[in-house]
């Protein structure tokens, strides 16, 4: 039985034009024109109005492990609402068990080096991210825009690089069937090498967000 912070492969292929991956180690899963092109420009214009340097969970001595911007999306902005209702429609998460929505900018030489999106068990951060909502479940990342060059999205573990392309979704369980964190869900927000990348980021966890 699914968690009210889940989805499931049945579900997100009940979609049309939905495409699983191939790999045991992970679910992971694809779809074109998720978001229409007015709506991944309206998005674009925000994240470039509100946008800061990223940080990470857990610091790791590495300065240069995640170079990209931030931005996070108001929710009462009609771009905003129009995505969350897609998405809502597309995985039946209920809203309470989300994260608010973050948009990332990634310009020449920007990179997210190879990490996982659930906390670490032990981790320096983990009861503070953790003790309200829980653990993160799925992630839904949407491309906004075409990308010259470069800023690719790599599974390391299962040698699968997926490129950038405007509207697209992509979406993955972070957990396990026994309801661990999933390692083989590393990945790598790669160097944009000409151009800029822009992309949302919707986090799901285990109890309703709260914060």
């Amino acid at each position: 039985m699914l968690g009210p912070g889940e989805s499931s492969a049945a579900i997100l292929l009940a979609s049309p034009g939905v495409q699983r991956s191939p790999f045991a180690k992970l679910e992971l899963f694809q779809q074109r024109a998720f978001l229409p092109t007015e709506t991944c420009a309206r998005l674009i214009e925000l994240i470039d109005a509100n946008r800061r340097p990223s940080t990470i969970a857990d610091a790791n001595g590495d300065q240069y492990f995640r170079t990209s911007e931030t931005c996070d999306l108001d929710p009462a902005e009609p771009a905003v609402q129009d995505l969350e209702a897609r998405l809502v429609a597309f995985n039946r998460i209920d809203p309470a068990y989300g994260e608010p929505v973050q948009g990332q900018r990634y310009a020449v030489g920007q990179e997210f080096k190879a990490h996982t999106d659930y906390f670490e068990p032990g981790g320096a951060d983990w009861h503070k991210y953790c003790s309200v909502a829980g653990q993160r479940t799925w992630t839904f990342m949407i491309y906004l825009n075409e990308v010259e060059a470069g800023g690719g999205t790599r599974f390391g573990t299962v040698k699968k690089i997926v490129q950038p392309e405007a509207g697209k979704l992509l979406a993955w369980n972070n957990m396990r069937p026994d309801g661990r964190p999933n390692p083989n869900t590393l990945h790598h927000g790669m160097k944009v090498r000409k151009g800029v990348k822009y992309v949302i980021t919707k986090w799901y966890r285990e109890k309703p967000w709260g914060w």
